[in-house]
């Protein structure tokens, strides 16, 4: 459709062309066969204004250039979180002497699942042909964007002729998934019953009284661990780091399947419940590993390390849910990658048969499975429903419905 209106477009600035340059032929015989001033003036003042759609149309915004920059209240611009928007600020040099009363700026933002967003602005530029264009994007979710080429538009002082220039101006940003705080996670708690007796006579992560540094303060620290002389030093809140016993690594199986999912949100319900643990995972240091049943199946061997966990949440930004096929069929194929003795927390929207065999399947392989149920409103249980059958199985089950009760369910202080 763009394709043929851009044709459109240039067959009707083809036929005005050719109107002007027929009038300047007519005139130029004019003179020819007639003569006098008359027709000599007639003629000056139609080859002044052929000549002057002629440059613009040379020169102007066919050469236009522009340069982009970001603004936003966090730190990083280019690196946001899904439910913020940028501010845009793009910088437009048109070289030439004529002069011209407006342009038209477009820009097309697009995303990488194909989505796009046109904005179109007029811009006066100054006498320099310089001009600013500020204008801010949408809310975003999650994904990585980019500006296609800008496309500047102008018309001559008479409004006869159309000029079109394209330049490229560089303009690429990420969307975080949104996440949460979870302060704790009953999984780590000591003498926390999981999925059967075996589990329970593992010591779950604790804190020594060793301390191990100083982090920055996190919603939910108790008063006893704010690190006082820190704070009042640097003016912000400090809390003090203590070493943690050591505790069985952590796999957390983001299910992809595109045939399980209600719909787009609730599929980024389940990609931000998997980057709230993996925060989690960050503020206590544990070891924890992430598996993508996409479209590609993606495995991310656990580690405590900021560097390896940042390159979980920079993958978590492009799936989309494309996944076929079984569960277990394609765990088969990666289950080299799960360390045995591990917790295997897998977040999914689907429920009975298939999930129980598929947490049976890490069961069997040494692992201690665990489910984060991502409810929608057409599913076969309800979530009590669902975490009894679990429980009967010796499986610790949660179900989640929304982001913002993410902390309260892992932490016990809600029962569903």
């Amino acid at each position: 459709m763009r394709a043929l209106l851009t044709r459109a477009a240039a067959a009707v600035q083809l036929r005005k062309f050719t109107g002007v340059l027929a009038i300047w032929v007519i005139t130029l015989f004019y003179v020819l066969f007639q003569g006098g001033k008359t027709s000599f003036m007639l003629f000056i003042m139609v080859s002044v204004l052929f000549l002057y759609l002629f440059i613009g149309g040379l020169e102007g915004v066919r050469r236009a250039r522009g340069a982009r920059s970001f603004y936003s209240e966090q730190d990083k611009p280019d690196l946001l979180y899904a439910g913020g928007f940028l501010k845009v600020k793009l910088e437009v040099t048109i070289p030439g002497f004529l002069p011209l009363p407006y342009v038209v700026v477009r820009e097309i933002l697009k995303r990488h699942n194909g989505e796009s967003w046109v904005f179109e602005e007029s811009l006066i530029p100054n006498m320099g042909g310089r001009g600013e264009l500020l204008f801010q994007t949408p809310l975003l979710e999650r994904g990585r964007y980019s500006f296609e080429s800008t496309d500047i538009l102008s018309e001559d002082i008479f409004g006869l002729m159309e000029h079109k220039g394209t330049f490229k101006a560089e303009g690429q940003f990420r969307v975080m998934p949104r996440a949460v705080v979870v302060p704790r996670w009953q999984l780590y708690e000591r003498k926390a019953r999981l999925s059967g007796p075996q589990v329970s006579l593992l010591q779950s992560r604790r804190e020594t009284t060793q301390i191990n540094g100083v982090r920055d303060y996190v919603y939910g620290d108790r008063l006893t661990r704010i690190h006082w002389n820190a704070t009042a030093k640097t003016g912000e809140w400090k809390s003090k780091e203590f070493e943690h016993e050591s505790v069985p690594r952590t796999i957390l199986v983001l299910d992809g399947t595109s045939s399980g999912y209600y719909n787009s949100a609730q599929f980024e319900l389940a990609v931000s419940v998997t980057a709230s643990l993996l925060g989690f995972g960050i503020r206590e240091r544990i070891g924890i590993g992430l598996c993508c049943l996409d479209k590609h199946n993606k495995v991310f061997s656990p580690a405590e390390g900021n560097a390896e966990r940042q390159k979980m949440i920079q993958y978590l930004i492009d799936i989309n849910a494309e996944g076929k096929g079984p569960l277990i069929d394609r765990l088969e194929s990666v289950q080299r990658m799960f360390p045995k003795g591990s917790y295997f927390v897998l977040i999914s929207p689907q429920s009975g048969r298939a999930v129980l065999d598929t947490l049976r399947w890490a069961e069997n392989r040494g692992m201690t499975p665990s489910h984060i149920h991502v409810l929608h409103p057409s599913g076969k249980y309800r979530a009590g429903e669902w975490q009894n059958i679990l429980h009967s199985h010796g499986v610790t089950g949660h179900s989640i419905s929304t982001l913002q009760e993410l902390p309260a369910v892992l932490g016990g202080d809600s029962v569903r």
